[in-house]
Formats: structure tokens, C-alpha cells, sequence
């Protein structure tokens, strides 16, 4: 079903305009205070998700991945009802210019393995509530986020694709229930390759690690902020080629049709994700040394080759250079129509940008995506100081030190 999707090298055709996309969003408490992603601020509702995008990242499209939830249900039900919101005609629901598309986040467990996220988009709201009820069947509590499903990832992938949804494993090398993290070396062992939509990277990988795993080669990749507070929206997120924003279109630029397209990824420079580097809890020391082949058994213990422990987080980086091996690839192969990897320092990350700074940024230049991508360097020296302006520009180029993350820990944006 996927495609890599389509690189656009002159700007949008006509009728079509450049959405920011960010699809992987979480709740963190309903309207009423109960809670959904337990780990997630609870200011993460659906209404307020929205108001930000809208108001102040400039995110036009978002995956919000706690919508089976009934509680969060029941908030989109009443949002519609006062008709703060509404049903968007091409799929999702629409607040302002804002299009939030209904998802959700499920742990597959195969037997002898470990455990995989993926993500699953459905077209409305009343497919996501059927979507709910063959979801309860299966699983614990279903109120509660990235629960486990008692069913197979083809089972599941079957039932996305009889609903007309799109199926997307999430984070797919992170150390902690993923795809290639904890799950398993071969795609195809797991998963029918041909009903997968696209591919989420992870805050720690970026395409040219991705283009090491052949298999990869035939999906296109997302990047996004995997949010578990209002701030954290957009910190890796995607240009997209639409229409408009809203689940037809989204599903017309994975597949490139239509003049539709991704256009770029911009994501963390891997080395700002926290499972970048392989790192020992035993002795604390953060390792550049590859991982070697994944245990077939999840239980399986590897040791640090410093202290001997066996309490290692595994590095992205090395994982993707061992499926690399595996797979005969030590050089990544990264097809001219992939769209370019654009690695992105969120404004969180960089040195003396802290809230009251940030509100006159926005104040300014309106939303992040403009202090990002459009504010000239004389205007942000006006309105953040000569010092900050230099690093939201050596951000902006991509010419900012870095520190990397490993061990559940971000790497760090250097001040010079």
C-alpha cells in the first residue's frame, strides 16, 4: 500500500498548498479530569490539542492517537454538539483552519517476542467508535492509551484495511516496544508488508539510518513528535502537499497521487533523541559501539563491554547499522524521489529560548512554524537579542553543536 511518497522540487501545483503535519499526538487526561496516556500532561484534551495547533505552533494537521478512548469520545461528541468542531468532508474532525484526524496508538505482542507499537488513522468519527467496540473485545481497558490488543499485527492490519484505515508503525527502532527495537529483525516476520501505509522513524533515526533496512526502501516516512505535552507539538512534524488538510488528502500523499505528496520530513537531528546512543544504567556510561545481531529471544540478555552489566538501553544507532548488516546494506540507499530529511532543533531545545522568550517570538511572528521557517534574522535579533537570534538561525541551518542523547536522556543543543 505504500509509496515513498513524492519529492516536490517547485513548490506546490494549483489548488494544492504546504501543510504541517504532526501525527502522533497524545491525550492526557479527558474533559472530565480521567485520565488516557498516563505518562502525558494532563493539559493534553482534545480541545486543547487543538487550540495550540491553531493558535500557536501553525500545525494545521494532527494525528491525535487516544481517539478510541470513549472518554475522549465522548469530548469529540460534545465539541461537535456545540458545534465548536465539525466533521470535516474529506475525514477528521475541523477546529478553525486546524484538521485533527482520529487515531490510535495499540501494542502488538507476538508470541516469543517483544512488544510493537503502530499507529492506526480512521477516516471518522463513527468508524473510530465501531473501531472501539471490536477493540474492546480484545483488549484490557480500552480507555487507556498504546494498551495491548489480543490479536496478531496481520489480524490487526486486516481490520485497519477492512475499515478503509491507514496502518503505521510507530517509532519503529526505539529500544522500548517497536518494530526493530524490541520486536524483531525482519518486517515481514511480523507484519504483511503490503498492508503498511508508512513508517514512523523515531525521535533518534532519520531517513539516511532508515535507508540502511532494504525493506524500508518501498515506504514512505513520517516524522513526528510522539507529544506527551502541549509544548512538545511539532517538534518533529511533516510538509505535505495537500489539497486541504484532511485524511483523503493525507491518504493521496503517502501514495504520491494527484500531485499530492510529502514534500519533506522535518525531524530532531538524531543525535537529540534519547535513545540515540547505546547506554549502560549499570556503570552510566553512554556508548558508541554497534549492538550486534538482536537476540531472537526478547529475554536475552547483552552486557555492557565495559562493567559487564546487563542493563543496557540499546542505541538506535547501532541497532540500524546491525539490521543493516543483517541485511547485506553498510551503505544507505536513498532514492531520488525520497523527500529530504530536514533536521530540525525545536525551539525547546535551544539555549536561553525559554517560555517568556518564546511568548514574544509568538507574539511576534505568530506561530513556531513562522519563527522557524519564515522570520528574517533581522527580526528575530529585534525580538529575541543578538545572541538567540544567532542560535535560532545556526538551528534553522543546521549549524548548531550537539550533544547526543542515550539512555532515555535528549542530547542537548550546545551554546557555543
Amino acid at each position: 500500500m505504500g509509496g515513498t511518497g513524492t519529492t516536490l522540487k517547485h513548490g506546490p501545483g494549483a489548488g494544492l498548498r504546504r501543510v504541517f503535519a504532526d501525527l502522533h499526538l497524545h491525550i492526557g487526561s479527558t474533559g472530565r479530569g480521567e485520565p488516557v496516556k498516563i505518562s502525558a500532561s494532563r493539559a493534553l484534551t482534545f480541545r486543547n490539542i487543538a487550540h495550540e495547533a491553531a493558535c500557536r505552533k501553525g500545525i494545521r494537521l494532527l494525528g491525535v492517537i487516544d481517539a478510541h478512548s470513549p472518554g475522549v469520545q465522548r469530548d469529540i461528541a460534545e465539541l461537535l454538539d456545540r458545534g465548536e468542531m465539525a466533521e470535516a468532508p474529506g475525514g477528521g474532525i475541523r477546529y478553525r483552519d486546524v484538521t485533527l484526524l482520529l487515531g490510535t496508538e495499540i501494542e502488538v505482542k507476538e508470541p516469543g517476542r517483544g512488544p510493537a507499537h503502530h499507529l492506526v488513522f480512521l477516516r471518522d468519527f463513527e468508524a473510530m467508535r465501531s473501531f472501539t467496540d471490536w477493540l474492546k473485545e480484545r483488549m484490557t481497558n480500552v480507555g487507556l492509551s498504546s494498551q495491548r490488543i489480543r490479536a496478531s499485527g496481520p489480524e490487526l492490519q486486516r481490520e485497519t484495511a477492512a475499515r478503509g484505515g491507514l496502518f503505521i508503525p510507530a517509532h519503529i527502532f526505539t529500544p522500548h516496544r517497536s518494530l526493530y527495537g524490541s520486536c524483531t529483525d525482519r518486517l515481514s516476520d511480523v507484519l504483511d508488508p503490503d498492508l503498511i501505509d508508512a513508517v514512523e522513524l523515531g525521535l533518534s533515526a532519520d531517513t539516511a539510518m532508515a535507508g540502511l533496512v532494504p525493506e524500508l526502501d518501498r515506504y514512505p516516512f513520517l516524522t513526528n513528535s510522539d507529544a506527551h505535552s502541549l509544548a512538545r507539538i511539532g517538534r518533529e512534524y511533516n510538509s505535505l502537499i495537500l489539497g486541504e488538510p484532511s485524511f483523503d488528502e493525507l491518504r493521496k500523499a503517502l501514495r504520491g497521487e494527484d500531485g499530492r505528496g510529502i514534500a519533506a520530513n522535518y525531524g530532531l537531528d538524531p543525535r537529540l533523541g534519547k535513545y540515540h546512543r547505546t547506554h549502560c544504567a549499570g556503570c552510566g556510561t553512554t556508548l558508541d559501539v554497534e549492538d550486534g545481531e538482536m537476540p531472537a529471544s526478547p529475554d536475552a540478555v547483552m552486557r555492557c563491554p565495559l562493567c559487564g552489566s546487563a542493563k543496557l538501553i540499546r542505541g538506535v544507532s547501532g541497532r540500524v547499522r546491525a539490521l543493516g548488516r543483517l541485511a547485506g546494506r553498510n551503505v544507505p540507499r536513498i532514492d531520488a524521489e525520497r523527500p529530504p530529511y530536514i533536521c530540525q532543533v525545536p525551539l525547546e531545545f535551544i539555549p536561553g529560548v525559554g517560555p517568556k522568550l518564546l511568548d514574544r517570538l509568538l507574539d511576534r511572528f505568530g506561530t513556531e512554524m513562522n519563527v522557524l521557517h519564515e522570520a528574517s534574522p533581522e527580526a528575530l535579533a529585534e525580538t529575541a537579542g543578538e545572541k538567540a537570534a544567532a542560535l535560532i538561525l545556526a538551528a534553522r541551518e543546521g549549524r548548531l553543536d550537539l550533544q547526543a542523547g542515550g539512555g532515555g536522556r535528549y542530547g542537548k543543543a550546545l551554546s557555543g
